[in-house]
């Protein structure tokens, strides 16, 4: 199968007839939302239509387990950018039941990179170089402990606003049933 292929044949479809007009927004959130969630395919629809958002609607940051490991890495900082520069208010964080991140087993995704020829010295050279693999890709015990560490990481940046309030949910894969964890409105008050 040639995924390439497919996707610009129906590209080219989709531009000619100009469906792309269903979609038309402009850059700034219209709820003034970001969103963290997980990159798992079942909520790729779903989330939205869940929780109510179209297109254009907020801004959404998906990563594996909807983790923020590093205070300072990519998905911060694209948090950091929506509430400065594109008019975000709060934050959502929206983790999901049956991750794949609460079974991930570091040490089976080094053998599995070995199997598809990572070297073992490239893996040693990484370690050598002060990043502890087996922890960098370790998951979670369950997801409402990998949910709160990353509110807590976000609601404690340094860099945050004292004035946004950044919530967790936990969302049914299957019926996209919503369970409100961190109501962040209520921990504005305890901040201030």
């Amino acid at each position: 199968m040639d995924n390439i292929k497919d996707i610009l044949e129906h590209n080219k479809q989709f531009v000619e007839n100009r469906d792309y007009e269903a979609y038309i927004s402009d850059k700034f959130p219209q709820k003034k939302m970001m969103i963290v969630t997980c990159m798992d395919t079942r909520l790729v629809e779903l989330l939205p239509k869940a929780m109510n958002f179209r297109n254009g609607d907020v801004k959404i940051i998906k990563t594996a387990g909807a983790i923020i490991s590093h205070p300072f890495g990519s998905a911060m900082r694209s948090i950091l950018v929506g509430l400065y520069e594109l008019g975000a208010k709060e934050v959502i964080v929206v983790g999901h039941h049956e991750c794949g991140m609460a079974a991930l087993n570091s040490d089976d995704m080094l053998h599995h990179m070995t199997e598809r020829g990572i070297s073992g010295e490239v893996l040693d050279t990484i370690e050598h170089s002060g990043i502890n693999l087996k922890n960098w890709l370790r998951g979670f015990n369950n997801v409402q402990e990998g949910l709160m560490e990353t509110v807590e990481l976000i609601r404690n940046h340094p860099l945050l606003p004292s004035d946004v309030p950044v919530h967790g949910m936990i969302i049914d894969p299957k019926t996209g049933a919503l369970d409100l964890l961190v109501d962040g409105n209520k921990n504005l008050a305890v901040k201030s």
